[in-house]
C-alpha cells in the first residue's frame, strides 16, 4: 500500500500544491510553521475521515477562503484509489468519484500508523487518549466497530439525560433498564472487539521491545474494563444506579475502559523514564503496524511527524530496522541523513513543497 500523490487547495496553509511521493521514504524537512504536519495531518484525515489536531474542520479552511480540498491517488496490491474530501460549510467524502453516505465507508482504504511528539501522552496522559489509540487502530480494520462506537455514545447520552429527569423530575427509575440493556449490548461487542486487539498488540509487543532494547526490558499489556462479562457489565450499571442518578451521567461503562503498559512489572507512565516512555510509545506503534499487516496483508502507510528528533542515534537505528519496504512520511525541522535506506527528501517552505535531489 502507498500514496502516488497527494493535491492540496486551500488547505491549511496551501494554496495549490501537488506533492508526488515515493514507495519508500519520504523526508519533509524546514523551520517550524512551514506547512509539514499539514501534509501529515491531510494523510490522516483521508484515512480516518477527520484531523488528529483539531475538532473544528473550518481550521482547515485556508485564511479568507470558503472551500478546502484534500484529494489523495493511491495503490494497494489488488487495486487503485482515489480519495478527495472537501471541506466548506459541510464535509464531502468522494471514494473512486463516488459520494460516500457515511464516514465509516471511508475506513480501511487506506491504513495508517501514525508518530507524533504528543504520542507519549497516551502512556503518561488520561485513559481517554489510550481509548482514542485503540479506537483509530480497530476502526480501520473493523468499520462496523465506529459504528458501535457512535450507538453506544447516543444511548449514553440519552440514559445520562434520563437520569437528569428523575432526579428533577421524579421520573420512573426502572425504564432505566431499556438504556441498560442497549447499552450492555453495544458495550459488550465493542470490549470483544478491544479484547482481540490488545492481545494481538500484546503478542507482537513482547519480542519489538526486546530487540529494541537489547533484550534489558520485559514489556507487558493490561486490560480494565467494567465489561469483561456481559453479567458484570450489569452488575456495574446497577450498584451504580443511585449514584449515576445524583451526579447525572454513567459512570461505569466502556467509556471508562483503559489499558496499562507495564516494563520490568512497573508501570511505565508512572515509574518510567522518559527514555522507556518514548521506547515503550516506539514498540506499541510497531506492534499496531503489524498487526495491521496480519490483518490485511499488506503495511500501513507510517506518518512520523518530528519524531525522529525524539530518539537517540541507537534508537533511531533500531527503530529503522523494522520500517523497511514500508512508504514512510516523515517530517522533522532539519535535512537527516539515513544510511543504507532509499528515501527522498523534499524541503517545505511557507505553504510549498520542493523535491530535492
Amino acid at each position: 500500500m502507498w500514496i502516488k500523490d497527494i493535491k492540496l487547495i486551500n488547505f491549511r496553509n496551501y494554496n495549490c500544491q501537488k506533492i508526488k511521493l515515493h514507495e519508500n521514504i519520504n523526508v519533509f524537512y524546514g523551520q517550524n510553521a512551514q506547512g509539514k504536519t499539514n501534509i501529515i495531518e491531510s494523510i490522516f484525515m483521508s484515512s480516518i475521515g477527520k484531523s488528529f489536531r483539531t475538532n473544528k474542520e473550518k481550521e482547515l479552511i485556508k485564511f479568507n477562503e470558503e472551500k478546502a480540498m484534500v484529494e489523495i491517488n493511491f495503490q494497494k496490491t489488488d487495486r487503485d484509489g482515489n480519495i478527495k474530501i472537501e471541506i466548506g460549510e459541510k464535509k464531502q467524502v468522494y471514494l473512486n468519484g463516488i459520494k460516500l453516505k457515511k464516514l465509516s465507508e471511508l475506513l480501511g482504504n487506506i491504513n495508517i500508523v501514525i508518530f507524533t511528539p504528543d504520542d507519549i501522552n497516551i502512556l503518561k496522559g488520561g485513559p481517554q487518549n489510550r481509548r482514542k489509540f485503540l479506537d483509530i487502530m480497530i476502526s480501520q480494520l473493523r468499520p462496523n466497530y465506529m459504528h458501535l462506537l457512535s450507538l453506544y455514545s447516543k444511548t449514553m447520552e440519552q440514559r445520562n439525560n434520563y437520569l437528569k429527569q428523575i432526579k428533577l423530575e421524579n421520573k420512573d427509575e426502572n425504564l432505566l433498564d431499556i438504556w441498560d440493556e442497549k447499552l450492555i449490548d453495544y458495550g459488550m461487542k465493542i470490549y470483544e472487539y478491544r479484547k482481540e486487539f490488545i492481545e494481538k498488540l500484546q503478542n507482537k509487543i513482547e519480542n519489538i521491545h526486546k530487540e529494541i532494547t537489547d533484550e534489558k526490558e520485559e514489556i507487558e499489556i493490561k486490560y480494565f474494563s467494567d465489561a469483561t462479562t456481559r453479567q458484570n457489565f450489569i452488575n456495574e450499571l446497577k450498584s451504580r444506579r443511585k449514584l449515576d442518578i445524583i451526579k447525572g451521567f454513567t459512570t461505569k461503562g466502556i467509556h471508562r475502559d483503559d489499558f496499562v503498559i507495564y516494563i520490568n512489572k512497573k508501570e511505565v507512565g508512572v515509574f518510567g523514564s522518559q527514555g522507556q516512555n518514548r521506547t515503550a510509545m516506539l514498540s506499541l506503534k510497531l506492534s499496531e503496524l503489524q498487526v495491521i499487516y496480519d490483518d490485511i496483508g499488506e503495511y500501513p502507510i507510517l506518518l512520523l511527524d518530528d519524531f525522529m528528533s525524539e530518539l537517540d542515534c541507537k534508537r533511531r537505528e533500531n527503530f529503522l530496522n523494522h520500517i523497511k519496504n514500508i512508504q514512510v512520511i516523515i517530517t522533522c525541522t532539519e535535512k537527516i541523513t539515513l544510511e543504507k535506506l532509499n528515501y527522498f527528501s523534499y524541503n517545505v517552505i511557507n505553504g510549498e513543497v520542493i523535491e530535492k535531489e
